[in-house]
């Protein structure tokens, strides 16, 4: 049986954890990044490292945060005495690798999830840092505003349409010409940026619906899919590898 092909769209910088599991389950990974992220050391990012001794709390959302901050700023993670809470598994794997003890990870890893968290153990009247793309939703500061916390959001990377398309252009093409037997997304923005670049975006999503086994890595995501009408799937915990997991069991049953 030939190996099926899996393409990963997320950006070339955060994609080798991806191929490597397309890989080991015995699939072929076909990058093509629909997103590419930038680190900034933005004036927002600037207030919140000069304020580190006030926070409370800070909140990774994702290891781009991390690495972005350590890029500008590698003194800030050393000797952080504020609680420090953060989404998903890898994003707790980076902090750790930094010395850094996480306090809190919700079992959700999504915003909403972490919001609930903070209900559930009364976080109230703190500072809290997000450092973050100026790009994501405003679920997380507005929920924690919710619950009278003070949030200083910064900006620390930006998360961008890439500025080279032809990756993109040939998955595209790929995808019509049925080279492609899985595709994954892990941002609403992964799916946006692909969108942007189809001509025709009716005739793309019937083959990403039918032809396509399309996997999101959680609801998310999955909003987005759903708004361009693709049908697709997403793993019960939202992480690359049970992502991965999902997808390779799905193309199993097809078999």
């Amino acid at each position: 049986m030939l190996k099926p092909i899996v393409a990963i769209t997320r950006p070339f910088d955060r994609a080798k954890a991806a191929c490597d599991i397309v890989e080991e389950l015995g699939g072929i990974a076909y990058l093509s990044p629909t997103l590419e992220l930038t680190p900034v050391n933005s004036d927002s990012l600037k207030e919140l490292v000069s304020i580190k001794s006030d926070l409370d709390w800070i909140v990774f959302t994702s290891p781009t945060t991390i690495d972005a901050i350590e890029q500008f700023y590698p003194d800030f993670l050393d000797d952080l005495n504020c609680k420090i809470a953060v989404i998903g598994r890898k994003t707790a794997e980076i902090a750790e690798n930094h010395n850094l003890k996480v306090d809190l990870i919700p079992n959700n890893y999504t915003a909403e999830g972490l919001i609930e968290e903070f209900t559930k153990q009364n976080i109230k009247n703190q500072i809290i840092g997000v450092p973050r793309t100026a790009s994501a939703r405003d679920t997380l500061p507005n929920g924690l505003k919710d619950l009278n916390n003070e949030v200083i959001v910064a900006e620390a990377y930006k998360s961008m349409f890439p500025e080279d398309i032809v990756r993109i252009e040939y998955l595209i093409e790929k995808i019509f010409k049925k080279e492609i037997d899985a595709i994954t997304f892990t941002s609403p923005l992964t799916v946006e940026n692909l969108f942007k670049v189809v001509e025709n975006k009716e005739e793309i999503a019937e083959k990403l619906s039918k032809d396509v086994l399309t996997v999101a890595i959680g609801p998310i995501t999955g909003k987005i899919l759903d708004k361009y009408n693709v049908s697709h799937i997403y793993p019960e915990t939202y992480t690359v590898k049970d992502m991965m997991e999902l997808l390779f069991d799905e193309l199993e049953k097809s078999q």
